[in-house]
């Protein structure tokens, strides 16, 4: 088995709601660029037969279990909303599990550069763990029609979320690299292809 001649540098990928994270990821992999993203490696670490998915069971009893054995999200969301107390020994339980998942898939790259997509890249700290931060950027009045457009819920839910997230000037300050995504696809594409053939340049994700 030879070994890889190089370690691929990983870019982490973050945005605000309705920023377009989903269409800039899966241009980058249409590129071949390898690529995880946070929330289905979420999904991941609560398989049937993985430790985390018995552990929630133990704690929360088989009511948090659908027909056919998959976790039902919508009780286990109910459980915690209110509780502080379990959505912290929830967090404290996965957490670490989802960390360990992203990392080990971003080391079989063999890509150039792998891509870290998390909407919460700045908030959980793990942008410490990538060599380069790529934010996509938007209006805020993009950000809520397209949110609104895409999800069935109210501008309030909307306003909402913004405001639990973190501040546009508090996320692009942690950016080496900003797509301005107030454009048509063709647009996304064309500034994800210019920033992809420049990070073919680079080792160690810095110039």
């Amino acid at each position: 088995m030879t070994t890889k001649a190089f370690t691929p540098w990983i870019l982490g990928l973050t945005g605000g709601i309705g920023s377009g994270k989903s269409a800039a990821a899966e241009r980058f992999v249409e590129l071949g660029v390898h690529l995880v993203d946070a929330d289905q490696a979420a999904r991941w670490v609560v398989e049937p037969g993985r430790p985390a998915l018995a552990s929630i069971v133990e704690r929360f009893g088989p009511g948090v279990l659908l027909g056919d054995g998959q976790l039902d999200r919508a009780a286990l969301r109910q459980l915690i909303f209110a509780d502080p107390v379990q959505r912290q020994w929830l967090e404290q339980l996965l957490h670490p599990l989802i960390g360990q998942e992203i990392f080990s898939y971003l080391a079989k790259a063999e890509s150039p550069y792998a891509v870290y997509v998390s909407p919460l890249l700045i908030e959980s700290g793990q942008y410490r763990k990538v060599q380069r931060v790529l934010v996509i950027d938007v209006p805020e009045a993009v950000q809520v029609a397209r949110t609104l457009a895409r999800d069935n819920t109210s501008a309030e839910q909307v306003q909402a979320i913004l405001k639990a997230q973190l501040r546009r000037d508090e996320r692009l300050a942690h950016a080496d690299d900003v797509l301005v995504n107030d454009g048509d696809l063709a647009a996304l594409h064309g500034q994800i292809d210019r920033l992809h053939d420049f990070y073919l340049t680079l080792r160690g994700g810095q110039p």
